[in-house]
């Protein structure tokens, strides 16, 4: 690497900035952040506690006082201090004191730990916020502390969805994790609440799992520059820059704009084998995918016009969209 390639690294480096939440088992707080534009790395380890370089085997002693916890670094340009707060309550059970689903002790209690005093006043307001959104029935009791020592915690935890995917998951099941968050996001009242933003179309295609007519919608055959985001939530899904004419009669794209807004759900309906796509965020129902796309993924990303909103290039900035620009230079 030569000179002026370390000194450009060295200066995006200054740009960046820490975030660390504690929500329970570090293995299940990795990927909610990991794959999301401007995550420069999620690193699991300890903070808020009393002794030196504890291990893993100490902290769960309830001994140390420490939180198990994931360190970020992200890029505040690319992906607000404010959208981490959004997806961190998104994992967690906030009005839990003792602990985090199937995890008891004091390790396992939810705190997020500040590092400026802007990351305070953000974190002490979005706390409010879900407080005052009657989400969830108890008080939010999650502690908005000062970031202390932060120790890594040992290699097999780091990454550990994806060395041990199979456990990863069922843990993740097992735990109650999955089922909790279920029943707290994209429930029956936010659907209710969509009923009344969204045209018939687009509620039956997003919460219902509909298709609309091939050839009569938006965007089948629509070239625009810009960006498509989700119609409920507003994040990013896919680019003009990959979208092409497949001649299905829908918007085709080769790929998502970020990997970790999607989701990927097996679908046996209609008496087919089928790969459903889904919004990550909002879990609307966008469409389907198939191996039947271009070079070089072969993928054919299949998606209602319904699910989608269409933001011009030269409106991104404007709409808080800024941060994808990149992708048209």
């Amino acid at each position: 690497m030569n000179m002026e390639n370390e000194q450009r690294l060295d200066e995006a480096a200054d740009l960046y900035e820490l975030a660390t939440f504690a929500g329970g088992c570090f293995w299940c707080m990795v990927t909610p952040f990991e794959e999301m534009p401007g995550i420069i790395s999620v690193v699991s380890g300890y903070m808020g506690g009393h002794t030196l370089n504890p291990t893993y085997k100490e902290v769960c002693s309830e001994t140390t006082g420490h939180a198990e916890v994931v360190q970020i670094t992200f890029d505040p340009a690319i992906y607000s201090y404010e959208k981490l707060l959004e997806t961190y309550w998104m994992q967690i059970d906030p009005t839990d004191a003792g602990g985090q689903f199937h995890d008891r002790g004091s390790s396992y209690r939810t705190a997020i730990f500040y590092h400026t005093e802007e990351q305070r006043l953000s974190a002490e307001k979005s706390k409010l916020k879900l407080h005052e959104s009657g989400r969830f029935e108890g008080p939010i009791v999650t502690e908005i502390v000062p970031a202390g020592p932060f120790y890594p915690a040992e290699d097999y935890h780091q990454n550990y969805h994806k060395k041990n995917p199979l456990r990863y998951r069922m843990y993740r099941k097992g735990s109650g994790r999955d089922a909790f968050i279920k029943s707290r996001w994209n429930t029956e009242k936010d659907k209710a609440n969509r009923k009344e933003k969204l045209t018939p179309m687009q509620y039956e295609v997003t919460q219902n799992n509909g298709t609309e007519p091939p050839f009569h919608n938006e965007f089948w055959d629509f070239n625009g520059e810009g960006l498509y985001v989700d119609i409920v939530s507003g994040e990013p899904l896919f680019s003009s820059l990959d979208k092409f004419d497949s001649n299905c009669g829908w918007p085709s794209f080769t790929k998502p704009v970020v990997s970790g807004h999607v989701t990927e759900k097996k679908d046996l309906t209609h008496m087919m084998i089928r790969t459903e796509v889904r919004s990550k965020e909002a879990d609307s129902h966008l469409g389907h995918v198939f191996n039947d796309g271009p070079g070089p993924s072969g993928l054919r990303y299949c998606i209602n016009s319904a699910a989608l909103r269409f933001i011009p290039k030269m409106d991104m900035e404007q709409e808080g969209y800024g941060q994808y620009l990149s992708l048209f230079k």
